[in-house]
């Protein structure tokens, strides 16, 4: 064992180290948002811990019951949801959470209450479990008006007001992604201490990128915008080479690529689906706060994406992020569409 290489793991910056760090930022921070904070990241280490272990304890396959959008749930996902539902409530800094796997909103009793509103996607791409694709946990975060007089309408603001988003990503590594409005960091879980270590700091999305990630099974019932952006994508018309087609169907894995890598990613309306398929309050909106934080656009097609106000807390948006300049190309043919009536 080398003890001199060890004894410099102590100089670490820890996610915890991280968010303190960002709390002595404002002298009048009372620690509220931290406690939150760890409290999210034991949810991620619990549900790494899960999914790694997940054959050998027998918790995959389905649970014989169907969520809210008409999903069956696996095993792990009504694990996941449990495990976050329980942090965040014993965190004493919530006062609703909204969970994909709950149809209703879930208030928090008084005596345990807090000033956060807290959204999420416990195991999102959870169709993937048994096959070993990546997988994650989607999450943002919203500042109550009042944790006295906590309504639904406080979940339903627009993604602009969030006051942090981010992901965990359960694949080849445990890799948590965080924004606090200050940019975008990323952190990877070290097995032997436990701890999430900043691996990626401030991570800015190229401005341009070689790769599209699409559904393209889809592609019969694509709008025109959608379909031109695609063909150009693999027959350029200005001489430079086509992109590369990237789609892995779990979205934290496909964001977390076009974060690092630059690109875009695409969830269109379509003819099956006009409202789009992804949820605006915990997909949505959590990753287009972290594209932007990271120096890209998102766009739902008819506007930025974080301006939208949600109607209903399961609400579904069509929605394209990626690189500043790919998502530029997209305003470009909506427009163009728009402008020829189409």
């Amino acid at each position: 064992m080398d003890h001199h290489a060890d004894t410099h793991r102590t100089d670490l910056m820890t996610i915890t180290r991280f968010v303190l760090n960002e709390q002595s930022k404002y002298p009048e921070s009372r620690g509220d948002f931290t406690i939150l904070l760890n409290h999210i990241v034991l949810g991620c280490k619990f549900v790494c811990s899960s999914v790694n272990k997940a054959g050998l304890a027998k918790i995959l396959g389905l649970a014989g019951e169907t969520n809210v959008q008409g999903e069956e749930q696996k095993k792990l996902d009504v694990i996941s949801n449990e495990v976050f539902v329980k942090a965040l409530i014993s965190s004493g800094r919530t006062c609703l959470l909204v969970s994909e796997e709950n149809e209703e909103a879930i208030t928090v009793p008084p005596p345990q209450r807090g000033k956060y509103i807290v959204v999420f996607d416990p195991l999102d791409g959870s169709s993937n479990i048994d096959c070993g694709v990546s997988i994650g946990t989607i999450f943002g975060i919203y500042m109550v008006k009042d944790p006295a007089q906590v309504t639904l309408e406080d979940a339903l603001q627009p993604g602009k007001r969030l006051l942090a988003a981010g992901y965990c990503m359960y694949g080849s590594s445990c890799t948590f992604v965080l924004s606090t409005g200050n940019g975008v960091n990323g952190f990877t879980l070290d097995p032997c201490l436990g701890e999430f270590i900043l691996t990626h700091p401030n991570i800015k999305v190229p401005r341009k990128g070689k790769i599209y990630s699409v559904n393209e099974g889809n592609a019969k019932n694509w709008d025109e915008p959608t379909t031109k952006y695609v063909e150009n994508c693999k027959f350029p018309q200005d001489g430079s080479p086509p992109k590369s087609l990237r789609y892995i169907g779990s979205m934290v894995a496909d964001i977390h690529r076009t974060l690092l890598y630059g690109g875009i990613f695409m969830y269109p309306a379509d003819i099956k689906n006009p409202n789009g398929k992804l949820r605006v309050l915990y997909e949505v909106f959590p990753m287009s706060y972290l594209m932007e934080q990271a120096g890209g656009q998102a766009f739902t097609g008819k506007q930025r994406a974080l301006d939208l106000v949600p109607e209903k807390i399961h609400e579904r948006s069509p929605i394209f992020l990626g690189s500043y300049d790919e998502i530029e190309q997209m305003k470009e043919l909506y427009a163009e569409s728009k402008a020829n009536g189409a």
